[in-house]
């Protein structure tokens, strides 16, 4: 195991060690010490390595991460896993704002609860969080699956495009465009698949789906107060 303590040693150092790593690296195993907040942690990594850091994170903590697999043993600032491309973050803790924003693939793992904006404008990724998330989540959302085992909060899915939405608790309100939708079989063995791979103990039969009702996408005069 490769250790860097941030206490000794400038995370511009730390990211140069770990984006250096290919696909014919055999540090394979990063442990990070004494984070204490710092900002762009573990960006722009492509390589199939893990790398835990011990401790909360600032600002977008593994952003455009490829391949890696990224664990957060403590609570992560705004915009965790940011334009993720692939790979795992795993976010032991609670987050902050817009975690997963952009995101066009890969698995992000949320223990906690999530702030506002969780997923906004989606493009791809897989979010699956433990607890509870905030208001105007999945904003714009263009493709990929948020799964709350808690409830979510105000605006859900406004403009939301074709992502699926899966919420096991409550919904304060849904955002301009999006509906509950039908729970079909395909959509249940899909959650299934993202639960076992998020480690979530909850049944797929629980959730209720959401997703776009499809008005929004051309622009009617009639409708102008919807946009």
């Amino acid at each position: 195991m490769q250790t860097i303590d941030l206490a000794t040693t400038p995370l511009r150092d730390l990211n140069a060690a770990l984006q250096a790593q290919g696909p014919d690296t055999n540090q394979t195993d990063w442990q990070v010490l004494n984070p204490k907040g710092a900002h762009a942690i573990a960006v722009g990594l492509d390589a199939a390595i893990e790398v835990t850091v011990k401790g909360p994170t600032g600002y977008y903590c593994g952003g455009m991460n490829k391949q890696a697999t990224i664990r957060v043993a403590g609570s992560a600032g705004p915009g965790v896993a940011e334009n993720m491309m692939s790979g795992t973050v795993v976010v032991e803790g609670d987050a902050s704002q817009y975690a997963g924003a952009t995101g066009n693939g890969g698995l992000l793992v949320i223990k906690g609860n999530a702030s506002s904006r969780c997923g906004i404008s989606m493009k791809g990724i897989d979010i699956v969080v433990h607890g509870n998330i905030g208001h105007m989540s999945a904003f714009m959302a263009q493709s990929g699956n948020l799964v709350v085992l808690g409830d979510a909060g105000d605006a859900l899915g406004d403009s939301l495009y074709e992502a699926r939405l899966f919420v096991r608790g409550s919904v304060k309100s849904l955002g301009s465009d999006c509906i509950e939708k039908e729970m079909r079989p395909e959509h249940l063995d899909l959650l299934a698949d993202l639960l076992a791979r998020a480690g979530a103990d909850a049944q797929p039969q629980d959730f209720r789906r959401y997703g776009s009702a499809r008005k929004l996408y051309h622009f009617n005069v009639d409708h102008a107060a919807a946009y």
